[in-house]
């Protein structure tokens, strides 16, 4: 709790962020679980056992989500979530190539969702970074 009282207004950013790419992924983890339904759809042919990789997509945005939270492990689930966006982009690649199979989207959200996961990336990549002390120098003293 004094802890929050003495926070910067880059660690507060740092764990909105956080909170907002937490809340992001949990709830396309569980989507993936509760409807899988939309997310085999938009899965290229290419791609072996859609129902697969649906749940393991879903379970490891559940893992990297919790681990956001988890410092030692934070650094790790942000890398692991930027290559889980990234790898997701070849659905939108899909979905993008083929928009007669998706009519109900129309074609310029097809469009926007590339830079939409471009600075999704970016968000991830600075909220998992580790928050830098500024404002004062540490110093240590030699106590004999």
């Amino acid at each position: 709790m004094i802890k929050n009282v003495f926070q910067s207004s880059s660690d507060r950013w740092k764990t909105a962020a956080r909170l907002f790419v937490t809340t992001w992924f949990v709830i396309g983890g569980v989507m993936h679980f509760a409807n899988p339904e939309p997310f085999l759809r938009i899965m290229p042919p290419y791609i072996p056992y859609h129902l697969a990789c649906v749940y393991i997509s879903g379970a490891f945005e559940l893992l990297g989500a919790i681990g956001l939270w988890v410092k030692p492990v934070r650094n790790l689930a942000g890398y692991g979530l930027m290559l889980l966006t990234t790898i997701v982009t070849l659905a939108n690649v899909h979905m993008y190539q083929h928009p007669d199979l998706f009519p109900s989207i129309p074609e310029w959200l097809l469009v926007v969702r590339f830079p939409v996961q471009v600075a999704l990336i970016w968000l991830i990549w600075w909220c998992s970074r580790p928050n830098k002390p500024s404002g004062y120098v540490n110093i240590k003293l030699p106590i004999n």
